[in-house]
């Protein structure tokens, strides 16, 4: 946690080191705008720490009016600099080829004015477009034809929400909305898999009623993320219980003679608990073989040891990227950063895209989802 905490604050004064630059020189403010200037790009860099203090200290009216302005600022200040840098390396590329093949290359210059305000003006039509983006929530559809079913039930609905969120900024409209596409998909099975809650969930206790409004007959499980540890475990596994879910850590079990329901913590348990995670390979060898295998874990990380022991892997974590072009990276770290993917030995893997948001209250091009997995007997 230090080292990505230490990692995120060099990366984003980069950010803002590099955008007072780009500023500075086509506004040419003087000293004292300079400094002002100067004064709220520190004050959002620091603004994370600031809104963890206020809400932590109880300042919460002011921690989430802090953190919808600064979190939406990251957010327009990445596709800034994205759209800048692009701008930049064109620029270069087209100084480079002029010099090399002797050409006047002011027809296809971008001069520097326009190298600033185009990416700006791009930057707040996409940071508008991603607010109502992040409101879209989409009921993503997966059909699996199974042989593990029993002849009696010829269908199971299964639905997956991930990195609700739930703090500061994704509250009780947010989740109303989250909650509609589930009711509307009439599920016999619910699972959460992991970060259900964010930062901080002293205020939290009024959002766990509106899950008791939804009663599966195969009922509602869930696992740990990494944000349910920064949350603080003991009060994160209390508000999934009383939202009814049931906390699968490191645990397995055969829902009804029907199906098997196994479930890991997410890897951060490794840094706040004595607790380690039981290997999946054990903990899904002891489950009936001939019903049909659930794994839930945060991370779409794949254990090869595993395959051929689940059929189906459920995860979250990556939110697609959220913004893209954020997106390019996060498909980088995890080969299988959204979607359905099929494992060997007859395994497979679906990531949702997440039902909420962290951090800016925007998605671009990777827009919430409520997935929706119907087993069909064959």
């Amino acid at each position: 946690m230090t080292i990505f905490l230490t990692l995120f604050f060099l990366v984003y004064s980069l950010l803002h080191t590099y955008a007072f630059m780009k500023a500075k020189s086509v506004l040419a403010f003087n000293v004292k705008a300079g400094i002002l200037v100067y004064i709220f790009m520190v004050i959002m860099i620091l603004s994370p720490v600031i809104v963890r203090a206020a809400e932590k200290y109880g300042l919460e009216l002011f921690a989430r009016r802090l953190a919808y302005f600064s979190y939406t600022w990251m957010a327009l200040i990445f596709l800034f600099v994205s759209a800048s840098l692009c701008i930049d390396i064109y620029r270069f590329t087209l100084y480079l080829v002029t010099a090399i093949a002797h050409k006047d290359p002011s027809a296809l210059i971008v001069s520097a004015r326009y190298a600033f305000f185009i990416p700006l003006l791009l930057s707040l039509i996409v940071v508008t477009y991603g607010f109502f983006e992040a409101r879209d929530i989409r009921a993503e559809t997966v059909v699996l034809k199974t042989s593990k079913l029993p002849k009696e039930v010829a269908s199971l609905t299964i639905v997956q929400i991930s990195d609700v969120h739930l703090g500061l900024m994704v509250r009780e409209e947010r989740l109303r909305m989250i909650l509609d596409r589930v009711k509307e998909a009439r599920p016999d099975l619910l699972v959460v898999t992991g970060d259900l809650v964010d930062g901080q969930i002293n205020g939290l206790r009024d959002l766990a009623e509106p899950f008791n409004e939804i009663s599966p007959r195969f009922g509602k499980f869930a696992v740990t993320g990494n944000h349910e540890f920064y949350a603080g475990l003991d009060k994160s596994l209390d508000f999934m219980k009383r939202a009814g879910f049931t906390p699968l850590r490191g645990k397995g079990i055969t829902v009804a003679r029907l199906i098997n329901i196994a479930g890991v913590d997410d890897l951060t348990v490794e840094y706040y608990s004595p607790l380690k995670n039981i290997r999946e390979k054990e903990l899904l060898s002891g489950l009936p073989r001939e019903n049909f295998t659930l794994l839930l874990k945060h991370r779409p990380i794949v254990d090869e040891h595993a395959l051929g022991l689940f059929d189906l892997q459920l995860s979250g974590h990556v939110h697609k990227g959220q913004i893209f072009p954020f997106t390019i990276a996060t498909k980088l770290y995890y080969p299988h950063y959204a979607g359905f993917a099929t494992l060997p030995r007859g395994s497979a893997l679906y990531v949702s895209r997440g039902s909420g948001t962290w951090g800016p209250p925007i998605r671009v091009l990777a827009p919430p989802e409520v997935t929706v997995i119907k087993l069909i007997a064959q």
